[in-house]
């Protein structure tokens, strides 16, 4: 097994902020993100929120296997957080800074254009354990907020990250690549985003990708 390229068992709150360490501080942009959310969807009323929506939306049927691809979302940014937070601290800094940077956009447009979706199902076709976690999915996530999608945001940048990882096989970015890809079209088939909200995240994501990958140091 490869040795992780820091040994964080030397990792003391006294020593954080030091070379070895320091990288470890751009995880801090969660939790401004995190405030920010509770912030958004306590504050802004849903009625002041403007409604997302376009005519591929009534297109696509609502599909609770979507689901799994969605849920898996939250498990590919920790499992790739925590690989290259072991294996390659300089990418590790570089997606975790993609990250920060859909952040403060999107948390910007939510601000400035108040945005929600009205696609959710009123009742569910089916009554299975994956319509039950869309439920409490929805029970927690309001449908506020929306435009542009960090579930596609963040996929995005994690694909671009993982594309350029060359120190692991050809087969495993390509997989994780699609992987992304659906994660991205499941927003749509669960019905927490707009397709519209889909494309509005590309725009956000050519900017963080220059600024990570292409902007000159």
């Amino acid at each position: 097994m490869k040795a992780p390229a820091i040994d964080y068992r030397k990792l003391r709150l006294n020593n954080i902020n030091t070379p070895q360490f320091r990288h470890l501080l751009l995880l801090l942009g969660w939790v401004g993100y995190l405030t920010m959310y509770v912030l958004t969807e306590n504050l802004i009323p849903v009625v002041k929120c403007v409604p997302v929506h376009c005519r591929l939306d009534d297109l696509i049927p609502f599909c609770e296997w979507f689901i799994i691809p969605y849920v898996s979302w939250y498990f590919l940014i920790a499992g790739s957080l925590l690989y290259f937070l072991l294996n390659s601290v300089d990418i590790f800094k570089k997606l975790q800074t993609y990250i920060i940077i859909t952040q403060i956009i999107a948390m910007a447009v939510y601000v400035i254009f108040p945005n929600r979706q009205d696609l959710r199902p009123e009742v569910f076709p089916r009554d299975n354990i994956l319509t039950q976690l869309i439920g409490f999915i929805y029970s927690v996530d309001t449908n506020t907020g929306v435009c542009p999608s960090l579930h596609v945001g963040y996929s995005l940048g994690i694909a671009s990250t993982w594309i350029r990882e060359k120190s692991v096989p050809k087969w495993v970015r390509i997989a994780i690549a699609v992987w992304c890809s659906v994660i991205c079209i499941s927003v749509a088939f669960v019905k927490q985003h707009s397709v519209v909200d889909i494309f509005a995240a590309i725009p956000m994501c050519l900017f963080a990708e220059w600024f990570v990958f292409f902007r000159k140091k």
